[in-house]
């Protein structure tokens, strides 16, 4: 035990085994071969022992006692290949073994004490003489609950949970011919060599030694040095299958020992063994399986044609390829740094190939005094931040993208580390070797090969010789001044430095760009040179399906909606890595930039409409490009394409609306001017009279404060207080009320006149006038009447937008329809009479909300009307279809 006050030493490590249910064994990551590892022995506890089998050197031979199996059983599925945390002391009567502690995770403040857990479930116990021990004290607590709840061996049904271990198989071969090639479970107990296992076979607790089909890895000597890359073999083994489930199919005895193959769900461990060169096949074993030979002898051909590890002096021609794959010719859809494109070929589908025998530009991340590797700087690009790394792409990519290349494969480099198989070519555009001249710009460097190496580009020597002459005039990469800088701001995320560029971004009206990611059809990442900045770009006017993406908060990928792929396929094979034309019009408050996009002379977001890939947008209604995105989308309803495939044509009004009376409803309009809109969906609006009022009020202050300025920090501002504010940008001031502050002597502040909020230095706060603290305030609040904003953050995120593009700072027709907090009210557009409110439900932005007044069932009815149209045209919420249905009694909801 450590001594007391003392520190316990943490250890990270994988678990490598359970040995049984207080011992387990535990290695570090492996570094250029198998890592070393050690035995701990859980501190202050014990588990029920396994059985042990007779041996060579050992005759005993005994029983599991109770719950010793379940015990190993609970540690294996919770720790067998996973990271975690650990103390270790080693006693000085032992030898080998260790004593500590382990936590499942890297917390032991806050993960799993796997100590704790075992005592808890009843799978052991506290050592004896441990309840005189004061640091045993939490443990024997836990044992002591579980002992009151007859928790495992605790338990009264013991003998019902001692296994019966089978350890002999008196005939082999009948034992093969009973599974009949069945698959049986399974688990790797021990691995003697890369091809030869132990197994414990389930539910009957046979124990066998198996002997992988087809293949014969390198001995391991247990007296003696072992074969080249023997424990290598074992190690690959031990890290993928030791004490893992599996299955297996036995398929022949050799010597008592069965032959068979084991399935796994990430693959053959055989084919992995040979692919990676720790393996070679054998005729005879090959010839028991029932398949997969021919993938062996595939998988045995890759690992000799790269030379790897028992196959490095194999001596080979160069690889066959099938001249059908050999050479062809396909169109450059995107360049990948410097070295790789993605291509189409002819038949519609896409590739990923490599120039064969270069290196793009390499990060010169020098080691510092120790040796080690400087991290690289937070926002790290490698496109822009490695010298020459932008270049070449660019290189390539105002040769290449769109065009047609031919393509010759050279060799295909197979999958290792890790790391996905490469098809490295050579790739001729226009009559010029495009390696080749990459490489005579210094864009790139050539590898160099051992001399028995012919996996290699077929015109080798001239990017030799393209890399001396490089080398000479000292240009590219070899340039040892002038190294190019690309100062990048990428606002990706940041609303804050995106509204530094949107000004002049919005002013500069026709901006040229790179599309340099293409996330979904109408949204994408923009490199604009001129201003040396990355922008989050969303196409203006439509409303695009979208594709495959993360699911929000992590968990795996949210489906795509319907033609959301295709729609991304087209905008990829439209401008992926194209010069474009941008037109920023607007900005969201996530700072993403809202605008027009034209590539070739054709506007993006009309010819996504005119396939039938998106619909028109009620933005679009006050654009220059209303009419042609309104015919484009008139041709695709008529056409039936993309999203319009099933589109039906709704009807207007139900019978019932029809027939509904229409009630008497007060309408008695103000002018208003909306100057807030909250994340909620909630707006502030001034009345339009009050104007003159409040500019007086304002020019009061204004004049108090020329006249006599407030000391900054003379105020202590308190929640609650009504007192005058400065924006941080700004010398006016403005009547705020305090709504919290913070310790950073921020305050959170509310503009009581505008409906506005910001978060201010209080040194910016300061007391009001005399006369101008008690008038109330001009801006009120206010939420739409019959509207439920979405719960969906992106879904409601974009109604809150197209409430905001409407409203905000316009004047504005509002009449309160009821009372209340806030009121709800219709807001109209006074130069279109066209209800706000109503506008959003019938584009499917919003929910129609009922409301049980007579007065308003005119309202209801019309705005019901606009819901059904929504929901009939699958626009926005509706794409789907009804999200309502799910509301039904039946499914436990309650209307």
């Amino acid at each position: 035990m450590s001594a007391p006050g003392t520190a316990p030493a943490y250890k990270i490590g994988i678990v490598k085994q359970v040995l049984s249910g207080d011992t387990i064994i535990i290695r570090k990551a492996p570094i250029g071969g198998p890592p070393p590892e050690k035995v701990i022995a859980l501190s202050g506890v014990t588990a029920p022992k396994l059985a042990r089998q007779r041996t060579a050197n050992n005759d005993n031979e005994t029983k599991d006692e109770p719950y010793a199996w379940e015990a190993r059983e609970f540690l294996r599925k919770k720790l067998v290949g996973k990271e975690v945390i650990f103390t270790s002391e080693k006693p000085p009567n032992s030898a080998t073994r260790e004593y500590g502690y382990v936590w499942a995770g890297k917390d032991p403040t806050k993960d799993e004490n796997i100590t704790e857990a075992l005592l808890a479930e009843g799978l052991a116990k506290v050592r004896e003489g441990g309840r005189n021990i004061p640091q045993l004290k939490r443990l024997v607590e836990i044992e002591d609950v579980a002992k009151s709840q007859g928790k495992g061996i605790w338990g009264t049904d013991l003998q019902e949970h001692i296994r019966d271990v089978k350890g002999v198989i008196e005939n082999p071969k009948a034992f093969v011919n009973k599974f009949n090639g069945q698959p049986i479970k399974a688990i790797v107990e021990y691995v003697r060599d890369g091809s030869t296992v132990r197994l414990c076979l389930l539910p009957d607790f046979y124990q066998i030694t198996l002997m992988l089909s087809g293949i014969r890895c390198p001995a391991v000597k247990q007296d003696g040095e072992s074969e080249p890359y023997a424990e290598e073999a074992r190690f690959f083994v031990e890290s993928r299958l030791l004490q893992k489930d599996i299955e297996v199919i036995l398929e022949s005895v050799n010597n008592n020992n069965f032959v068979g193959t084991i399935l796994h769900p990430q693959g053959n461990i055989a084919e992995a063994l040979l692919r990676q060169g720790f393996a070679k096949c054998v005729d005879w074993s090959l010839a028991v399986m029932k398949s997969g030979a021919s993938t062996l002898r595939a998988a045995e051909r890759a690992a000799k044609d790269a030379k790897l590890r028992i196959w490095t002096n194999y001596v080979s021609n160069a690889p066959i390829i099938a001249a059908k794959d050999k050479e062809f010719s396909a169109t450059v859809l995107e360049v990948v740094n410097g070295d790789a494109l993605v291509v189409k070929m002819s038949n519609g589908t896409t590739k990923k190939i490599f120039l064969a025998s270069i290196r793009p530009p390499r990060e010169k991340n020098s080691p510092d005094e120790e040796g080690k590797q400087s991290p690289r700087p937070k926002g790290f690009k490698p496109l822009y931040d490695i010298p020459w790394m932008f270049e070449a792409r660019e290189s390539l990519r105002k040769k290449l993208v769109g065009k047609k290349v031919n393509v010759t494969v050279d060799y295909i480099q197979p999958a290792k580390d890790n790391f996905p198989e490469k098809i490295c070519c050579t790739v001729v555009a226009s009559g010029t070797n495009v390696a080749e001249a990459l490489v005579s710009k210094g864009y790139a460097t050539v590898v160099r090969y051992r001399n028995d190496n012919d996996q290699r580009s077929s015109h080798y020597d001239k990017l030799l010789e393209a890399e001396l002459k490089a080398q000479k005039a000292g240009i590219g990469v070899h340039a040892k001044k002038d190294i190019p800088t690309h100062r990048v701001q990428d606002t990706s995320g940041d609303a804050a430095k995106s509204k530094k560029f949107f000004p002049f971004l919005k002013r500069a009206q026709k901006t040229e760009a790179t599309v340099e990611f293409v996330a979904s059809g109408s949204r994408m990442r923009l490199y604009i040179p001129k201003e040396s900045v990355v922008i989050t770009f969303l196409l203006a006017g439509i409303n695009c399906p979208r594709g495959a993406r993360p699911a929000i908060g992590g968990g795996g990928m949210q489906d795509a909606e319907p033609f959301g792929e295709e729609a991304l396929q087209f905008t990829k094979e439209k401008c992926l890595q194209h010069d474009v034309v941008v037109t920023i019009e607007e900005m969201d408050k996530a700072g993403n930039f809202i605008g027009w996009l034209w590539v070739d002379n054709e506007n993006l977001s009309v010819s996504l409409v005119e396939h039938g890939l998106a619909s028109m947008h009620h933005t679009a209604e006050t654009s220059e490009f209303a009419r042609v995105i309104k015919n484009a989308e008139e041709n695709a309803i008529k056409k039936r394409l993309g999203i319009w495939k099933d589109y039906v044509e709704a009807e207007k009004e139900t019978e019932r609306e029809k027939n509904a009376p229409v009630q008497d409803r007060v309408v008695k309009y103000e002018k208003v001017i909306v100057t807030e809109v909250t994340p909620e969906g909630h707006f502030y609006a001034q009345s339009v009279d009050l104007g003159t009022k409040l500019e007086a009020l304002m020019e009061k202050i204004h004049q108090e404060f020329k006249a006599n300025a407030p000391l900054p920090g003379s105020y202590v501002p308190r929640r609650g207080n009504v007192c005058a504010a400065r924006f941080s940008l700004d010398d006016q001031w403005y009547r705020a009320k305090v709504e919290k502050v913070a310790e950073d002597k921020t305050a959170h502040i509310f503009y009581i006149d505008y409906g506005n909020r910001e978060v201010v230095s209080s040194t910016l706060l300061a007391a009001l006038p005399a006369g101008t603290e008690s008038d109330p305030p001009y801006a009120s609040e206010y939420t739409l009447c019959c509207v439920k904003f979405p719960a969906d953050p992106d879904d409601r995120l974009e109604a809150v937008r197209a409430l905001s593009m409407d409203t905000l700072n316009k004047k504005l027709l509002l009449n309160v329809e009821t009372r209340g907090s806030p009121p709800a009210v219709t807001l109209v557009d006074s130069t279109t009479n066209l209800d706000l409110g109503k506008n959003l439900i019938k584009e499917g932005l919003v929910l129609m909300e009922s409301v049980r007044d007579h007065r308003l069932a005119g309202l209801v009815s019309e705005y019901r009307a606009a819901q059904e149209h929504a929901k009939s045209s699958r626009l926005n919420l509706w794409r789907h279809g009804d999200i309502t249905e799910d509301d039904a009694v039946e499914f436990g909801a309650r209307r």
